[in-house]
């Protein structure tokens, strides 16, 4: 006879496999750090990478060179200078290298130094462009009209005679030497009358 199976019947049959658990999701990598910009309140991601360098400005120059007072033929500006150049070059140089130097070479130490490489090997221009450098580096004057070894190899009295000239523009009395003008200008700042500030009182 067929009837209603009861509980126990439900219970002995086996039951449906239950579904399993889907698998979880893999973990998502981490997300860099988020900066708030103060101006516009929204969220940037930061970059942990190092930044390139920016592009540093040229440097320019603080002294710009300056043409010189004289020309390189203007001998007609001082013709004293040339002659004593034409006939007595050593003594020109003498007196350029003493004011170059500031003092610390003499005249005559120098002069005699110029007449003995000219005597010896003839290349005495060798010696004195060096000076003409040392001036030109003093007094930021420009290189001109070409390099300063090719001027005094090409025209050495030309190139001694505009240096003289340009150191006697300066204010240099050529003919006393570095310490004698030195002095000389002692003298002229001890004889200046004093500054009164202010009106007078009685």
């Amino acid at each position: 006879m067929y009837g209603i199976p009861s509980s126990m019947e439900f219970e002995k049959e086996s039951p449906l496999p239950s579904p399993s658990a889907p698998p979880y999701p893999p973990p998502l990598p981490p997300s860099p750090p988020l900066v708030v910009t103060p101006a516009t309140n929204c969220q940037i991601p930061l970059n942990k990478s190092k930044p390139s360098n920016p592009p540093t400005a040229p440097n320019p120059d603080s002294h710009s060179p300056v043409p010189w007072s004289t020309g390189l033929c203007d001998f007609c500006d001082d013709c004293n200078s040339c002659c004593l150049t034409c006939w007595c070059p050593c003594v020109t140089f003498g007196r350029i290298a003493e004011m170059v130097d500031r003092g610390s070479t003499s005249c005559g130490l120098s002069g005699a130094l110029y007449m003995l490489i000219l005597c010896v090997t003839g290349c005495s221009c060798m010696y004195s462009c060096f000076y003409r450098s040392k001036l030109r580096g003093q007094y930021f004057l420009k290189e001109s009209p070409c390099t300063d070894c090719c001027i005094h190899c090409c025209c050495e009295e030309c190139a001694l005679c505009q240096e003289y000239r340009e150191l006697k523009n300066r204010g240099f009395d050529m003919s006393i030497g570095w310490h004698g003008n030195m002095e000389r200008n002692k003298r002229m700042a001890a004889a200046m009358p004093p500054t009164i500030e202010g009106g007078m009182f009685r």
